[in-house]
Parts: structure tokens; C-alpha cells; sequence
């Protein structure tokens, strides 16, 4: 999930001309796929050896253009690859692991008293957590942190999903991990404190376990929205649970939502984030090759009312993991930027308008902008 890095800006009249633009916004539901034009990624990365599964999108503050993008190649000799921002794969930055599943990144970790980038990766056949520091993809977590331990269930240690948490009050970070099977009523997933252990390393400490799990598949896509707070994760054939990401604040289940609108499986989830709180969340639609859109800030009934807005119809094969960003990037990705897994062994990347098109509000430069 990518964090917000740069300051708040809101212009005075946001509020007025959001609404609006909410009132106009259009589902599109048809049923024939043909109807619908296809966006297209303006960037194809260069094929991983195996298959692609997960990306996070790292933002360097000092110099955009030189962002990366992580992404997992799952295969039981995988790896984690790294890539620029025109799909090059950085051959040097590359790490081999043990089934790579998920990875996701946050930023100013405290390491040896100097803030440090992460990216975190769940390695499922070690039952580890794998954490390199960014952007230079070196191992900070002393061989590898074991989760979930002393679970004996069938599937109830191999690890699948991982989204990551700053705590926007106190600056603490969290690692939220899931995996391919577990209890059904609660404690699905696990909730770690990442912290310096005193030499440099990263330790992770238990804090809760919750989460509900339907059992009908298996759950994989994380996501947590720092700013606002909530963590939410797609049990596939189900829908998206949406629950409070600070273990201070409980564990009730805020919303099940996108329960309606899927041809198969429910999957990556990412969030398009502007400066005044709202922006979208995107899930794929695995079997149909589609994203559908929610609005993150709710709707009128409330906060955790997300009401399906739009079906975006990609290039993206089968598409598990995704993310995205507002950040405006020199060049083609002016807007922000979305990566999608295609089953092509790639990650595509398109443009946030081109997705947008003239239904969806942009950012700009963290700003709203409406499109009329």
C-alpha cells in the first residue's frame, strides 16, 4: 500500500464541487465486456522469471523519477525484483526467497536512530517475514521474523498477505499479515510491531489478533489507509472486510462491502489518495479482468458505506496484486500511477486519468481536481 509522503494541500472549495462530482459518477455494469473500452498500461515491466504476483510503488521524496517499484516473483526459487519507472528490471537490486507472496513498503522506520524505508515481504515456505531496507534492498530483519507461531492448522502459518501501518500520532509501525487459512470468527489475521531490536535489526512483537474469514476460499490482499486509519482485505468470492488498523481502537468489523459485481475472485486492493481525505479504493476482479471502484471516504449513509462507483476494464491478466498512488511523477504518470500483476509474468502501469476517464476526480499534486 502506498503511503502518503508529501504535505496536505485542500483548496477552500473541495467539499462543494466533491459532492458534485460524486452526484454525476456512473456505474458501468454492462454486461457486455465488448462495450467497454479496454485502458490500456503505457509501461510493461520486463518479464520475471516465474510469476508475478504483488507490487508497492517506493516514492524517493528527494527525486520522483527515480521511484521504484517492487514486485514478487512466487515460485518456490522466487524472488523479489525491483524495477525503474520505465519496467526495467534492476538486476542488481534483485533477492532470491522461498515463494515470495506479498510485499508492501512504509517509510522513516527508526534503524540505529536514522529513518529508514522498508519493504516487507511474506515469505511463505520459512513462515517469515522478510524485511529489506529501501532504496538500496539491503536485509535488515537478521535472517528472517517467523509469524504466527504455534499454529498448527492445515494452511494456518503459510503466509499470504502483508500490509503495513504508521500510526499517524505516535509514528509506530505495524506489519498486518494474513495467510492461506485460519480461524473463521476472529484472529485471521496478526498484527506486529516492527522496531529496532537495539542493533540495527528489525524485531516484531505480537499485538492482536482479528479479522473475520468466511472460509469459502482463501484471503490475500491487504491494504491499510494510514490517514485515515483502516485496514481492509479481500476474502475472495465474499467481499472486502474493513476494520480499524490501530489495535488501540478495537476489533469490530466497520463494513463488508463489494460483495456484489465480481465474476470470481476478490483481490488486490489499493487506494487512490488526495489531500482531502477522500480518493478511491480499487479491487480487482480477478476473473473478469476488471477493477471496480469505491469511494474511500464513504457516502452520505456514513464513513464505512462504500457503494460500487465504477468497473474499470484493464489489459491486466487475472490480476492478484495492485497499488497505486496520486503522487505526481515526472514524465508519463503526471497524475499518479497504477501497477497491476498480469499473469504474463509482468506488471503493467497506467496512467491514473486514463483510468479515470471522465468519471473519476484526479489529483494533482495532492489536490482534487474535478472533471466535469
Amino acid at each position: 500500500m502506498i503511503k502518503n509522503i508529501f504535505p496536505l494541500a485542500v483548496l477552500a472549495f473541495v467539499s462543494a464541487q466533491c459532492s458534485q462530482t460524486r452526484s454525476a459518477e456512473i456505474v458501468n455494469t454492462t454486461k457486455d465486456s465488448t462495450a467497454v473500452a479496454i485502458v490500456k498500461p503505457v509501461v510493461v515491466t520486463e518479464p520475471v522469471q516465474f510469476d508475478t504476483d504483488d507490487p508497492a510503488i517506493w516514492i524517493n521524496s528527494a527525486d520522483t523519477a527515480r521511484s521504484l517499484i517492487v514486485g514478487t516473483n512466487k515460485d518456490d526459487n522466487g524472488s523479489l525484483y525491483v524495477f525503474d519507472l520505465a519496467g526495467k528490471i534492476l538486476s542488481e537490486k534483485t533477492v532470491p526467497l522461498k515463494r515470495p507472496n506479498n510485499v508492501d513498503i512504509e517509510y522513516g522506520l527508526s534503524l540505529k536512530n536514522q529513518q529508514t524505508d522498508i519493504a516487507v515481504v511474506t515469505e511463505r515456505l520459512t513462515y517469515k517475514l522478510r524485511i529489506f531496507s529501501l532504496p538500496d534492498v539491503k536485509p535488515v530483519d537478521h535472517g528472517g521474523i517467523e509469524v504466527f507461531e504455534g499454529e498448527t492448522g492445515e494452511g494456518f502459518r503459510e503466509l499470504m498477505g502483508i500490509a503495513l501501518y504508521k500510526n499517524q500520532a505516535d509514528g509506530k509501525i505495524y506489519a498486518i499479515v494474513g495467510r492461506k487459512n485460519g480461524p473463521h470468527e476472529g484472529g485471521y489475521l496478526w498484527q506486529y510491531q516492527l522496531e529496532d531490536n537495539g542493533r540495527g535489526q528489525v524485531k516484531a512483537t505480537l499485538v492482536r489478533k482479528f479479522g473475520k474469514y468466511s472460509g469459502k476460499k482463501e484471503i490475500e490482499s491487504i491494504a491499510v489507509d494510514d490517514e485515515l486509519g483502516y485496514v481492509y482485505y479481500s476474502d475472495e468470492g465474499v467481499g472486502v472486510h474493513k476494520y480499524y488498523a490501530d489495535p488501540a481502537r478495537g476489533d469490530e468489523e466497520l463494513a463488508l462491502f463489494a460483495t456484489t459485481h465480481f465474476a470470481a475472485d476478490h483481490e488486490g486492493i489499493s487506494i487512490y489518495k488526495i489531500n482531502d481525505g477522500t480518493g478511491y479504493i480499487l479491487v480487482s476482479d480477478q476473473g473478469a479482468n476488471h477493477f471496480n471502484v469505491y469511494p474511500r471516504e464513504g457516502s452520505a449513509k456514513g464513513p464505512h458505506d462504500h457503494p460500487l462507483i465504477k468497473i474499470i476494464p484493464t489489459s491486466t491478466l487475472e490480476s492478484d496484486g495492485s497499488e497505486v498512488t496520486s503522487v505526481s511523477f515526472p514524465g508519463k504518470f503526471k497524475s499518479g500511477l497504477f501497477v497491476g500483476m498480469s499473469t504474463d509474468k509482468t506488471f503493467q502501469l497506467y496512467r491514473w486519468e486514463d483510468l479515470a476517464g471522465k468519471d473519476l476526480a484526479i489529483a494533482r499534486n495532492g489536490i482534487r481536481s474535478v472533471k466535469k
